[in-house]
């Protein structure tokens, strides 16, 4: 599907037609929340540390974001002293949730 509707005198103007991600079903997993409260910090410090507004950090917390640039996730990492992999992790589709049990290791 397209993602450009033209209107009158050849104009046109950019929108969505067709978009097939649902909101609230998110596949990866950003655990900014856990490793804040592992370095005992609050939004805030992250805010001012990286520069990125509280606003991205809200959606990132709350699995509203629907992705993460490289610079913004370079910063967290920076930040909170972490690998991408710390941060980014994949739930098994399983919704998460801190009830969640813990993975055991395969042998």
């Amino acid at each position: 599907m397209s993602n450009v509707e033209y209107i009158a005198d050849g104009q046109y103007c950019a929108c969505v037609v067709n978009s097939n991600v649902e909101r609230g079903t998110c596949m990866i997993e950003i655990r900014v929340d856990g490793l804040l409260k592992e370095h005992e910090r609050t939004f805030y410090w992250l805010a001012k540390e990286t520069g990125i507004s509280h606003t991205t950090l809200w959606r990132l917390k709350k699995g509203k974001a629907l992705g993460i640039n490289f610079d913004t996730l370079e910063k967290l990492c920076a930040a909170l002293k972490c690998q991408p992999g710390d941060i980014l992790a994949v739930p098994n589709g399983k919704k998460s949730g801190k009830d969640q049990p813990a993975r055991k290791k395969q042998k």
